[in-house]
């Protein structure tokens, strides 16, 4: 008898489609068809990649160097770039051999998992977390374990936690700090108080770093290897200049880490993708070595927003908008709007209140169960001042 094969392998078929790139999706062919979505669902700026560094790219097309194959763990100039960065923001000095350029902060983020993960390693993940993140687990034969903060923690895990989730199988923890999609900031002192408990019991550390530099009133977010250097030799660190310079279509993005770790991911990419495009990596080295005046200006705007979305989403009884500080997300507690009826309908779960304020709103957020538990939304704060006060709008008239 002939064994039937499976038509895909049973490792794809298991994976989930993005979330968040699902809802945006939803919101945008709404949109084609004429009806009047304010989608928050998208963690996506909504400004324009500053000027300097279009200009760079522009040049970089009409540079023959730029037309041929260059070293798949990026250029030199701007392996040297992100080293920099890297000392100024995360307070790690690293060789430029420990960066690798990567597609967009996601393709860092497989890597690191590919590089670290046999199959039965274990993961200890704060949830809520990006959508992303337990896909790339599952493909690296990890098992996920979530560590959960609600909002009356201000979504932020503590030691004990941690210690009550460790197993003997734990290899890796995931720290995320600004986080998407709460926008929790770790203190100074919890980061380090968690660092020194990841390197006490020998664990590794992938940090996802891409909202760095969005904090705001007057908070830092301290780089876990800054707050214990001694974790260095078993963190990589996750970037990219998607977020802070308004660059998410350039894809570009990098990881950095002790040589070993480094070395097995570069060779993964070299049969992957090779090197990134040649032009986004002109661009991103005008993003990091030029003016910031452009993306301290955008930084600000996304604190105005962040102030007035909080304040209004709080004026909405049954709804709990925790104040993030850091990255462009709100996350609030919806569980108080649970199980009540809405123009005759009556949600019980966060995925179905989504999908009664897309309908009877016309307004487009990310339910919780695509970051963990039900009971939230993640709104993002990243679209214009106008439709993000109309938006809100809507759902204050929606749920008076």
């Amino acid at each position: 008898m002939t064994h039937e094969l499976k038509r895909i392998s049973t490792r794809i078929g298991s994976i989930a489609e993005s979330a968040t790139l699902k809802v945006d999706g939803k919101a945008k062919a709404l949109q084609a068809a004429g009806r009047p979505v304010i989608s928050f669902a998208a963690g996506e700026p909504d400004f324009a990649t500053p000027e300097h560094i279009v200009e760079a790219a522009l040049e970089a097309v009409r540079d023959p160097r730029n037309y041929r194959y260059t070293p798949a763990a990026g250029l030199p100039e701007l392996r040297e770039a992100i080293a920099a960065k890297t000392l100024r923001d995360s307070g790690l000095a690293v060789e430029p051999s420990q960066v690798i350029v990567t597609n967009g902060g996601k393709q860092a983020v497989y890597q690191s998992f590919q590089a670290l993960l046999d199959p039965g390693d274990e993961v200890l993940v704060p949830t809520p977390y990006w959508t992303t993140y337990p896909e790339v687990i599952k493909l690296a034969g990890g098992v996920q374990v979530d560590v959960f903060a609600g909002s009356d923690q201000g979504y932020l895990v503590t030691v004990e936690q941690l210690e009550a989730a460790r197993t003997e199988r734990t290899k890796v923890l995931l720290f995320v700090s600004p986080s998407n999609p709460t926008g929790a900031v770790y203190s100074p002192e919890q980061t380090r108080e968690i660092g020194e408990w990841a390197e006490a019991n020998g664990l590794w550390v992938i940090t996802d770093e891409i909202y760095q530099n969005l904090t705001y009133e007057g908070v830092r977010a301290v780089s876990i290897v800054d707050a214990v250097p001694a974790l260095a030799d078993r963190t990589i660190l996750v970037n990219g200049v998607a977020k802070t310079y308004a660059m998410t279509g350039w894809r570009l993005g990098w990881m950095v880490g002790p040589a070993d770790a480094i070395k097995g991911a570069a060779n993964l990419q070299s049969h992957l993708s090779s090197n990134v495009s040649n032009i986004s990596q002109r661009a991103a080295i005008a993003a990091l070595n030029g003016p910031q005046d452009a993306a301290l200006a955008m930084r600000d705007a996304f604190d105005r927003r962040r102030q007035v979305i909080v304040a209004e989403l709080n004026k909405i009884p049954g709804m709990v908008t925790p104040t993030p500080q850091g990255a462009f997300y709100v996350y609030p507690d919806v569980s108080g709007l649970l199980g009540r009826t809405w123009n005759g309908v009556t949600p019980t779960t966060s995925l179905e209140l989504a999908d009664l304020i897309l309908d009877q709103a016309e307004v487009a957020a990310v339910p919780g169960e695509a970051f963990g538990p039900s009971g939230y939304l993640r709104f993002s704060y990243a679209l214009g001042d106008d439709a993000l006060l109309e938006g809100v709008q809507r759902l204050q008239r929606l749920f008076a």
